[in-house]
């Protein structure tokens, strides 16, 4: 009887998806020269050249890809697109992203306001910069595109923030680009809704930019 009251029961914690020697708790270089080149066009400035991944998020699209995001201790996140799979072989697009500001939305009409005006715009003003609007949809109206990102962390834990972004880009020499992504995150906790405006910049990372540490 009191074996059975005391007996174990296993939990099994989600594990998170890994992608191009990319997993939770790992790391990754980038390219200190290509980096040092670039760093003076962009927002973001003196990027640590090494980062330590401590969460993953997994987010499906519409288009049936799937989009993941390694966040690093950089305030920073990794973020490769898969199309119709999850090896190497899907990958479409791979970005390096870092915050740059998140602001607390207080109530529903500010909240209301965000998805109607401020996350899609034609056009994002930025630390003196003008980043123009990537995601269009047919008609005068682009709204932001949806997605649910399920988080987990280092110490086995999971979560999931609804999040409506939009994508811009600025042009940089040698035919690369800044990105900015503009997202309105909602998260439920407890019985009160969560939400925010999120901001970051990022550029495109190639294969030779990064190195995997194994």
């Amino acid at each position: 009887m009191f074996s059975k009251l005391f007996k174990k029961t296993k939990v099994t914690t989600p594990k998170a998806p890994e992608v191009m020697g990319l997993y939770l708790g790992g790391s990754f270089e980038l390219d200190n020269l290509k980096l040092t080149l670039l760093e003076p066009e962009l927002t973001i400035q003196r990027a640590a050249r090494s980062q330590l991944i401590q969460a993953v998020g997994e987010a499906p699209l519409d288009t049936g890809g799937t989009l993941l995001r390694f966040y690093t201790d950089d305030e920073a996140f990794l973020q490769v697109v898969l199309d119709g799979g999850m090896s190497e072989n899907h990958i479409s697009d791979v970005k390096l992203w870092h915050f740059y500001d998140t602001q607390t939305i207080g109530s529903t009409a500010q909240w209301n306001e965000c998805l109607a005006n401020i996350i899609s715009q034609p056009t994002y003003e930025l630390d003196g910069k003008t980043f123009t609007r990537v995601w269009g949809a047919v008609g005068d109206e682009s709204p932001p595109v949806a997605v649910t990102e399920t988080t987990y962390e280092e110490d086995g834990d999971t979560s999931t923030t609804d999040q409506f972004m939009m994508l811009y880009e600025r042009p940089l020499d040698n035919d690369r680009v800044e990105t900015l992504l503009v997202v309105g995150e909602e998260k439920q906790v407890g019985h009160n809704l969560d939400r925010c405006l999120v901001i970051s910049t990022g550029f495109d990372i190639q294969p030779t930019d990064i190195t995997i540490n194994g």
